[in-house]
């Protein structure tokens, strides 16, 4: 469960496209996965940065045990070499924030779930873009391809505004706005 969420928060992808996650789609001397075959039966390249890169080779050689060992045909797989599948990562992920305290109270309609990395993630991204000083207006073409979506609007569902993001727009418009007064 570590590596999957790991990984769901450091690259973005639906939790389908991680379980489905094969060896030969893992490339880390290229730091790349390819999904394949996923929603709307659309591939892509998705990069991915090196401390993800380590995580998912330790994982792999950790779970590489003796001779006779026949690897899973999934990158990510269960104790008895299966398949991870949807509902019990669900499951899995539902007991072990639970056993975290990690609950809503603000009447929402969901308690956090494994997609929400996914969420997670496009937000951070942003966060990431304002702070670098890039153009997020320019970026958010690319972020929509990387989530493997077909057009921007599909890709707004994912940005919820936070009050960090909120500051770092903020900060960018001040910028663009005054441009003659230090901004710190």
């Amino acid at each position: 469960m570590r590596t999957l969420i790991l990984l769901l928060f450091g690259s973005g992808l639906r939790l389908a496209e991680a379980c489905r996650l094969t060896h030969e789609d893992t490339n880390f001397r290229s730091a790349a996965l390819t999904i394949r075959e996923t929603k709307f039966g659309k591939s892509r390249l998705v990069p991915i940065g090196k401390d993800l890169v380590s995580i998912l080779r330790l994982y792999r050689n950790r779970h590489r045990p003796g001779v006779e060992y026949q690897r899973p045909p999934t990158l990510l797989a269960t104790k008895i070499g299966m398949m991870i599948r949807n509902r019990h990562a669900g499951n899995q992920f539902n007991w072990l924030r639970k056993e975290a305290g990690i609950l809503r109270f603000d009447c929402a309609r969901f308690q956090p779930r494994l997609h929400d990395f996914r969420h997670t993630f496009a937000v951070t991204r942003l966060l990431t873009w304002y702070r670098e000083g890039k153009d997020v207006q320019r970026m958010l073409p690319l972020l929509s391809t990387y989530l493997g979506h077909c057009r921007i609007d599909e890709t707004s569902e994912y940005l919820q505004m936070t009050r960090e993001l909120l500051q770092e727009a903020n900060h960018c418009f001040e910028r663009y706005a005054f441009p003659e007064v230090q901004h710190g």
